[in-house]
Parts: C-alpha cells; sequence; structure tokens
C-alpha cells in the first residue's frame, strides 16, 4: 500500500478553510507493502481483518486480526500485508493526548509539561502491539465505523463531544493492554499556568528533511541555530524548508526550537539545583531578559517565578 493509504490529511471546507480536528479516522483495505513513513501524532491502528508484518524502529513483528498498533508520535513504521489487511487507522494529536493524561492523573501532578515526561516514562516503547483479540475488536467495530464517519464529515463543531465519546470509548477498552514502565507521577512534579497553544496538524506523512531537522534541533539543542544554518544541514533553501517543516509540525523551525528550549529549561528548574541562568545557558539562550521573555511567552511564568514554585513542596 502507498504512503496515501493510511494518509489522512485534513481536507478543505466548501468554503476553502481547513477542519482541523484533534482526531481523524480513516479506514482501509491495503494489498502492497508501505513505508517506512511516520507522522507527527500518535497514531492507533485496529486491525479489522487479515494479517501482515510490522517493521520499524523496533525490528519485524506480524499483526492480525485483533491486534492494536500503537505508534508514539514521530515513530518510523512500515508494513507488509499477508494477502490483505484492512485496518482502522485513529490519528490523534499529542497536545490532545497530554491533555487527558494530565487529567487523568490530576490528583498527583499539576504540571502540564510534566504530563510529558511521564508520557515519555511510562509509555517507554514508541511502538507496542495490544492483542486485544478478535471478540474486544468486535465490540470495537461501531465506534469505529461512526469515528469514520464523523471524521470525512468534518464537522468538528456540531460533532465534537460525540467525536470524543467515540475515542474514549475506543481507548478504555484498549488501555488496560499497553505495557507500561514503573515510572508514575510524583507529588513533586510542577505546574505551569498556561497550555501550549494548539497547532494545526495535517496527520500526513513526515517529510524526511523535516523529521532530520527536528532531530538535529532536539540533538543539538544549544547551539546558534537559524534557519540558513539547519537548511544547508539538511539541504533545502530555508524557504523551502520553513514550508515543509511547518506543515509537519505545525510551527516553523525556530518556534520549534524555542518550544524544545522552553520545556528543557523548565525541567532543568524542577529537576536539579543549576542557578537560572547557568540553565538558560544550557538549553542555548544567552541573553536573561530574551530567555524570561520567551520562557514567558510559553509557560506562563518566569523562569525565576517557576523555580521559586519548588519551595515548600516535596
Amino acid at each position: 500500500m502507498g504512503a496515501d493509504v493510511w494518509s489522512a490529511s485534513l481536507e478543505l471546507e466548501p468554503d476553502g478553510r481547513r477542519s482541523i480536528s484533534p482526531i481523524v479516522a480513516r479506514s482501509r483495505t491495503a494489498y502492497r507493502s508501505m513505508g517506512p513513513v511516520a507522522y507527527d501524532c500518535v497514531t492507533v491502528i485496529v486491525i479489522r481483518e487479515g494479517s501482515a508484518i510490522l517493521f520499524g524502529e523496533s525490528g519485524q513483528k506480524p499483526v492480525k486480526q485483533g491486534d492494536v498498533i500503537a505508534l508514539a508520535a514521530n515513530t518510523l513504521w512500515g508494513s507488509e500485508p499477508e494477502g490483505h489487511i484492512t485496518a482502522t487507522v485513529v490519528y490523534v494529536d499529542p497536545d490532545y493526548v497530554l491533555d487527558q493524561l494530565r487529567w487523568q492523573y490530576a490528583d498527583v501532578m499539576e504540571d502540564r509539561l510534566a504530563a510529558q515526561g511521564l508520557a515519555d516514562a511510562i509509555f517507554a516503547e514508541p511502538a507496542q502491539i495490544l492483542h486485544i483479540g478478535e471478540d474486544r475488536a468486535e465490540m470495537l467495530s461501531p465506534w469505529l465505523d461512526e469515528l469514520v464517519s464523523l471524521s470525512i464529515e468534518g464537522n468538528l463543531t456540531r460533532d465534537f463531544f460525540r467525536v470524543q465519546a467515540l475515542w474514549f470509548q475506543v481507548v478504555h477498552v484498549i488501555e488496560p493492554f499497553f505495557s507500561l514502565s514503573p515510572a508514575r507521577a510524583s507529588l513533586s512534579q510542577r505546574r505551569h499556568t498556561r497550555p501550549v497553544l494548539p497547532r494545526g496538524r495535517r496527520f500526513a506523512p513526515l517529510r524526511a528533511e523535516a523529521r532530520h531537522a527536528a532531530s538535529l534541533l532536539r540533538s543539538e539543542l544549544a547551539s546558534r541555530w537559524t534557519l540558513d544554518t539547519l537548511a544547508r544541514e539538511v539541504h533545502m533553501s530555508p524557504s523551502h524548508l520553513s514550508r515543509v517543516f511547518v506543515e509537519a509540525y505545525g510551527k516553523t523551525p525556530l518556534a520549534f526550537l524555542t518550544m524544545l528550549r522552553a520545556e528543557r529549561l523548565a525541567r532543568l528548574l524542577r529537576e536539579t539545583d543549576l542557578p537560572v541562568a547557568a540553565a538558560m545557558r544550557e538549553v542555548g539562550w544567552h541573553s536573561r531578559s530574551h530567555a524570561s521573555r520567551l520562557f514567558r511567552e510559553y509557560v506562563g511564568v518566569t523562569p525565576g517565578r517557576y523555580r521559586q514554585m519548588r519551595v515548600g513542596m516535596p
């Protein structure tokens, strides 16, 4: 199957606007191999019929009717059907998932940034195969079919609560089958006052150049990046890189870098005793006033105030 088989790129409304939704579902039958491909969203694939070999970062694994494949954002994967395979794929915005995790553990976690750390800790495997069985997969069928139908109609405002209810019903069935690490939320995790602004994702396969650029920014966070230097690294023009990066991640490369630095700085302020200025330099910010302004825009409070939130807490 070609990459377009699983792509759920958002389609235009009649007036030309893009329909934005945190959840998009599609059902497909495939006869040819696909991938590898990665999406900047959480991907849940329910195998409705047939079987295939799943391959990617975790090696090769067989999947069949009654299995659910759960993939973290930016996880490279592909498949080779054994004859044919029919599946429903649900693409979910990572920020939407983090909000759900934040409220699931609201009694012990006040920090939405900490929700990302918790997700990374307890869902340590980027790709999991959940063997829920054919009976449970069949039980999911009417919910999945309705979710696909509502996704195609694309009226999020009208159907928001129904789409959310259907998603919750699916997650309620598959969640007990996840393999979790022992890590759990702790009372010492901090709060920030403003959630991340939502991003308008297309839920389409990520360009290799965009993935490479994002990987460079993550691995060399403290480097003095400019759009020109990043573009040279991935062998694209700055304007072309900016366009494909926004299509993939919903923000420009430098805005993405600011997000990464703010999240890393917040973790350093929570989990270490580094002086604020030293923590800023650690993430690549050398002007305290500049760093404070960007951090406050992202988190909602200044780095100094964020550090003070540790006082008096266990």
